[in-house]
């Protein structure tokens, strides 16, 4: 921020401005954690010494109090990746299994969409395909909010249900499949930013049939962007300006068309991944016969409560997945 320009380019500002407040929050929370563990102690010193069981009570809730704080931060700190600020786009296809399947898909839509409140996220149904009897056959929509994109990744896969349908008049089990995918939501729009540090602006003199002008000034211009090592050169026109001006141009598309190609790879990369999931492979089981009780392969997190989970309860199972990620990274 100190440097010189900044305040000069808003797409500039507001993105270095919103990566300030986040490290400056972080910083803040680790200061006022680290005093308060060092109050904490100098009052339990006091408390041992005076045999004092009330105060040795309160800082025990203290205690507790900051540890779940620093649970939280170290959850945060799982949420590093490029893309895990990103809003996130969410889509949910029912497998094979006609109704039961697509009853599936629609009660997992309803379970993201009341978690997703609870965030305080705001959602937008973009597109959704219903079921010929009942549910729905696909349905992507948008969640927006912090980290959006970061915390519901870790729901991308296959989900299995297992009940007695409430389709089948003769109360048999049956199986069902959906498959959830989830993308970071990329800007559109590509800013070029082009810093004059990273140019090397050569001047010469025109090779070509110029007219007389053209060929007796060092009127040509090459520029070099040399954090990619992009060269391009303009000598048609009659002063060093112009070429300069039609260089930066040129320069410009190519640094374009450059950061298109980045983001069309990088989508296709996150696309590739998820076509690589396959049925059987689910990620999680929500069994509701012969027993009630929710597993996630990945962690192996057990829950009883299936009301709770399918109510939009995720929290423990989304944790437990980015911390087990977060651990692995490391």
């Amino acid at each position: 921020m100190s440097k010189e320009g900044f305040w000069d380019s808003p797409d500039q500002q507001r993105e270095i401005l919103k990566e300030r407040a986040v490290l400056s929050e972080t910083v803040e929370t680790f200061k006022r954690l680290s005093s308060e563990l060092e109050d904490v102690a100098i009052l339990l010193d006091l408390a041992l010494e005076e045999e004092d069981q009330q105060e040795l009570s309160d800082i025990a809730g203290k205690l507790k109090a900051i540890d779940t704080e620093i649970s939280a931060q170290e959850f945060q700190r799982m949420l590093g990746g490029t893309d895990d600020p990103l809003d996130a786009i969410v889509s949910i296809n029912a497998g094979a299994g006609g109704t039961e399947a697509q009853d599936w898909a629609e009660m997992l839509l309803r379970m993201y969409l009341r978690w997703t409140e609870k965030q305080n996220f705001k959602n937008q149904i973009i597109d959704l395909q219903p079921g010929e009897e009942a549910g729905i056959k696909s349905v992507t929509f948008t969640s927006s909010g912090r980290y959006a994109y970061g915390l519901l990744k870790a729901e991308k896969g296959i989900h299995r249900l297992v009940r007695i349908s409430p389709f089948d008049a003769s109360g048999r089990r049956h199986t069902s499949f959906a498959a959830v995918f989830v993308y970071p939501q990329v800007e559109d729009e590509i800013v070029v930013d082009i810093k004059s540090a990273d140019l090397k602006i050569d001047t010469f003199r025109s090779s070509g049939s110029g007219g007389q002008h053209v060929n007796k000034t060092d009127s040509a211009v090459r520029i070099t962007h040399l954090p990619t090592g992009i060269v391009v050169q303009c000598q048609n026109e009659k002063s060093q300006h112009r070429n300069r001006e039609m260089a930066m141009k040129v320069l410009r598309s190519r640094l374009y068309e450059r950061e298109q190609q980045l983001q069309s790879e990088k989508l296709q990369e996150i696309h590739d991944s998820l076509e690589n999931i396959a049925w059987g492979s689910q990620i999680r089981s929500y069994v509701l016969h012969p027993y009630r009780m929710i597993k996630d392969h990945r962690t192996q997190v057990e829950r009883g409560n299936v009301d709770a989970v399918l109510d939009g309860n995720l929290d423990e199972l989304i944790e437990a997945y980015l911390l087990q990620e977060g651990s692995t990274e490391k």
